[in-house]
């Protein structure tokens, strides 16, 4: 490792970075200044007209009540919540790794130090989760504070509340913190900041969360449930009505309108002689025309709406696969998502954090390590089996490492307790010892003993068996057409078990003889 001493850095601004500053926090919150952690609800109350102005400002550049509407969304609306966490949970899931930027030794050594300091750090996870807080606002934001030792490493990442930044008025592409100094924002130092804006769509990043799409949902979903539960606090109840008669005075009707007010409250009430109340069954009935089924039949529709603007699909959300054509359909669309986000966040992670981290303990290097997320393609092991055990049979051999892969188990190491035989071991069958040293001391040849049993010709009777297996892998692009392959595949083995059938009872009447 070079002397981190000698390391200069430069900032944004072709200045060098006094190294002591990176130990310090620069966009924490405070009380009485222009980055205040508290604010106010946007959501209650939340009117088309009102939707509408909070959209059109974040469009324009003041994205706050957004930001603030888009936390609440996530607070409020319990599909929303599940459908977004489902998506961020999937990111998390996958594996992470450091490749090396050459088999140098230095790079090596390079790359195993970000292994050990960035992706062993229990934080760096948890930071994850926070920076895929951009898919839903459009941009996520952490500050890294560092902390100086044998290497410069990261004390802890804290997520900033993206109220805290602002756009470039230029572009609308370009971060800048909020400050007392500059109303416009500051440029973010280099080294400090970790700044994830997924490409969702095209244009400008405040216009690509999925919060906006799904802020029109939301409000409407809340006015189908309100509506929903104001239906259900009178559906079922009789109706009260008041009969009074032709003589009854206009005091007569007051009491009795009041009455009726309270025998739904006190289940009690007064009333003059001549006068009555009657109770009235409320209709029963369901289908299109109950009340309670509209309601319900909207807010799922709309559910449905935000699981495909966040999700891609529906199936994973409402348990209803095979609606794209097959069972695997719908999870392919999500795969998709799965692997342009973990390409995307990788991509974030090697920009702001890999090559900070090389810059500062190492210097400025042509290539760097490099941090990615694959997502792996689900195997059909049970075809593979399938494929392994039959071509095995003709011939066909496989290093046993591949196929470990493919199952997802690791070689044994030496000393390691282990299930199953070797293919030679588990193949051979268990031969008499008494019998196979009388067969040793014969002095036939193994040629001898095939043209014995008739089966000289052996390669011209496998031909019919073996010619489809080789236009099938000549005519194959990859591994998985050769399975698909197999599964049709047509091959004339007449020949070739007439022949082994007669040899086998030739061998079975030689063995015969052998054994008298």
């Amino acid at each position: 490792m070079m002397d981190n001493k000698k390391v200069v850095l430069y900032g944004p601004d072709g200045l060098p970075i006094k190294r002591q500053s990176l130990t310090k926090e620069i966009a924490a919150p405070s009380l009485t200044g222009v980055r205040n952690a508290w604010s106010p609800t946007v959501a209650s109350g939340l009117t088309p007209d009102r939707l509408a102005t909070i959209m059109r400002a974040a469009a324009e550049g003041d994205a706050h009540d957004y930001l603030v509407l888009a936390e609440e969304m996530e607070e409020r609306e319990i599909h929303y919540q599940s459908v977004l966490g489902t998506r961020k949970r999937a990111i998390g899931s996958v594996e992470m790794a450091i490749e090396p930027a050459s088999d140098a030794p230095k790079d090596k050594e390079i790359a195993d130090a970000v292994r050990t300091h960035i992706l062993h750090d229990p934080n760096f996870v948890e930071i994850l989760d926070d920076l895929l807080d951009a898919l839903a606002k459009g941009y996520s934001v952490a500050e890294i504070v560092w902390k100086r030792g044998r290497f410069w490493t990261v004390e802890r990442y804290e997520y900033r509340d993206p109220r805290f930044f602002t756009w470039d008025r230029e572009t609308g592409k370009q971060i800048r913190l909020i400050d007392e100094s500059n109303p416009l924002g500051i440029l973010l130092p280099s080294y400090r900041f970790i700044t994830h804006i997924p490409r969702l769509k095209s244009g400008l990043p405040i216009r690509g969360g999925l919060a906006r799409l799904a802020a029109m949902a939301f409000m409407c979903k809340s006015y189908t449930v309100k509506d929903w539960h104001a239906f259900l606090e009178v559906f079922g109840m009789p109706l009260r009505l008041g009969r009074y008669g032709p003589n009854a005075t206009q005091d007569d009707i007051d009491v009795l309108v009041q009455a009726v007010a309270n025998i739904g409250t006190d289940a009690a009430a007064i009333l003059p002689e001549g006068m009555r109340i009657d109770f009235e069954q409320a209709a029963q009935g369901g289908g299109a025309g109950n009340g309670a089924a509209v309601f319900q039949s909207t807010a799922e529709w709309w559910d449905r709406q935000i699981s495909k603007g966040v999700l891609g699909q529906t199936a994973s959300s409402e348990g209803t696969p095979g609606k794209l054509g097959n069972e695997d359909s719908q999870e392919d669309v999500r795969r998709d998502i799965l692997r342009s986000d973990c390409r995307q966040l990788a991509l974030t992670i090697n920009r702001d954090l890999i090559r900070a981290f090389v810059d500062i303990n190492f210097g400025a290097q042509e290539s760097y390590p490099t941090f990615s997320m694959p997502v792996l393609e689900p195997e059909d092991i049970a075809l593979i089996i399938e494929a392994l055990d039959k071509l095995a049979d003709k011939g066909l051999t496989v290093k046993a490492s591949e196929v470990r892969a493919k199952l997802g188990f690791s070689d044994p190491q030496a000393g390691d307790e282990v299930i199953g035989k070797k293919a030679e071991e588990a193949s051979a069958p268990k031969p008499d010892m008494e019998k196979a040293a009388n067969r040793s001391q014969k002095t036939v040849s193994i040629d001898d003993e095939i043209e014995e049993l008739g089966l000289e010709n052996w390669q011209a009777q496998m031909q019919p068996v073996i010619d489809p297996i080789e236009e099938l892998f000549n005519n194959s692009e990859n591994f998985e057409d050769v399975l698909q392959g197999l599964r049709g595949l047509e091959m004339d083995m007449e020949t070739m078990i007439r022949s082994l059938a007669a040899a086998t009872f030739k061998a079975y009447v030689a063995g015969d003889a052998d054994a008298d």
